[in-house]
């Protein structure tokens, strides 16, 4: 075991990063509560680009190692960004912060089932059960008996589903090229990728503001967003998993929809009711079996 393995800094870098991560469906419901949510993403996007990119110029570690990595690294943004962004804003204004929350935990069945695709998972019979346990729990989570096109919350539960399937398909197939040129410098370019089509985007959805409105706690919650809900785990992430085994991330990961429930609760003043307490039990089964021996988990809100 290195020092850095020994040391606790790594376990504290990630249970900060699961606090700021899990914090995100509380803050967002406020912020969304007066911004649209396509704003908070072009905003969230911009602001994490020039984060990233002012810190990897600092470093001198900008360019990357093949040319071809910059054609890849665009398709992976739309995955790993753009559609990720704009699907869970979107899906989280439209639900509640406890169903966004449980929800993000689905990622690690999402990439393993992506992974299998692609011929770089083998789905073992415990992983198929894990993921059977899973979706029921997604299905406790909807609500069969409130599907409609006219409800609200089946309509953002069933975005935030398509968020972590499109993060999912992102952590599958990027391994290589983030590999090859680092995590830090692919974050960068993946960010700033996504921000040519986001930040356009915010613009034109923040003209419709009543700029009135935007008080400034909630500019405040905004920047919270964008770099302690966004940048900083990002960079917390990549910093702690150099220095430990992959496989640890899995736990802490598992601490984000346990703060997301608490926060919730305390300032939302949501409810948790005994079928979703059946639903987060059936999830996290699953996700502990799909996740057993599962090495490449990395989870971003």
């Amino acid at each position: 075991m290195s020092e850095d393995e020994r040391s606790a800094a790594p376990y504290v870098a990630l249970t900060f990063v699961q606090l700021f991560f899990g914090s995100t469906p509380v803050i967002g419901k406020v912020v969304l509560a007066v911004v649209p949510a396509v704003a908070v993403v072009g905003f969230r996007v911009g602001i994490t680009a020039i984060f990233l990119l002012i810190f990897q110029a600092m470093r001198g570690r900008i360019r990357l190692k093949e040319k071809g990595d910059y054609l890849k690294l665009a398709v992976l943004s739309l995955f790993g960004v753009v559609f990720n962004q704009l699907l869970y804003i979107t899906g989280l204004s439209l639900t509640n912060a406890v169903d966004a929350a449980l929800l993000m935990v689905t990622i690690p069945i999402f990439t393993l089932t992506v992974g299998s695709l692609f011929g770089s998972e083998r789905l073992r019979r415990y992983k198929v059960v894990g993921i059977i346990l899973a979706a029921a729990g997604v299905v406790f989570v909807i609500h069969p008996e409130r599907v409609s096109f006219s409800s609200q919350t089946t309509l953002g539960d069933a975005l935030l589903l398509f968020n972590c399937l499109s993060f999912g398909i992102y952590v599958a197939t990027s391994k290589d090229v983030v590999t090859r040129n680092g995590a830090f410098r692919s974050m960068m370019w993946v960010f700033v990728f996504a921000a040519f089509i986001c930040v356009p985007l915010g613009m034109w959805s923040f003209a419709s503001v009543d700029t009135t409105v935007l008080t400034p706690t909630i500019w405040l919650l905004m920047f919270y967003l964008a770099v302690l809900s966004t940048a900083v785990p990002y960079l917390l992430n990549a910093w702690a998993l150099g220095r430990v085994d992959p496989s640890t991330l899995a736990v802490f990961v598992y601490l984000q929809p346990l703060i997301g429930f608490m926060l919730a609760v305390i300032f939302l003043g949501e409810r948790i009711d005994s079928t979703f307490l059946v639903a987060a039990a059936l999830i996290f089964a699953g996700v502990f079996l799909v996740s057993k021996r599962y090495r490449q988990i990395e989870t971003y809100s």
